[in-house]
């Protein structure tokens, strides 16, 4: 059968264990977790070999190295310090800041549109939001796009 590079979608249970413990190894190590794919790959019951095999044809599919952008707007009252508050919440999960608009407030209230890469080493992007709606001074926050 001939080999081509084309990419599938596929149901998690329908995969073999062994990708699915290709996948857990991956996040070892990128997590820093384990230091070594023999410390990885003991952890999650593979050989390395197996690990070898498959290490660059299985990830999650809304998982991308280079990290993955997420757009998102949120109301926020005009008050001194609030936008810096995000911003150190933002940093706390390790996401880059890629853009930042804000609207000029009117009635003491302003949009406010950022643009955020999550990247490997960055915690969970729902809790992120979670916590920045938490903010006093922040009404919303909704997610616009993920790429």
């Amino acid at each position: 059968m001939k080999e081509t590079n084309q990419d599938y979608v596929v149901k998690q249970r329908a995969l073999p264990e062994v990708l699915l413990k290709v996948v857990e190894a991956n996040k070892l190590l990128e997590t820093k977790k384990v230091s070594t794919v023999q410390e990885a790959t003991e952890k999650v019951g593979i050989s390395r070999s197996s690990y070898y095999k498959y290490k660059d044809d299985i990830f999650l599919f809304r998982d991308n190295s280079k990290g993955k952008t997420i757009t998102f707007v949120a109301q926020v009252d005009d008050e001194p310090g609030l936008l810096s508050r995000m911003l150190n919440k933002i940093a706390e999960y390790k996401a880059n800041i890629l853009t930042i608009h804000q609207t000029i407030p009117i009635n003491g209230v302003a949009s406010l549109t950022l643009s955020v890469e999550m990247l490997p080493m960055s915690g969970d992007s729902d809790k992120m939001f979670e916590d920045i709606g938490n903010l006093c001074g922040v009404s919303y926050v909704k997610i616009l796009a993920r790429e």
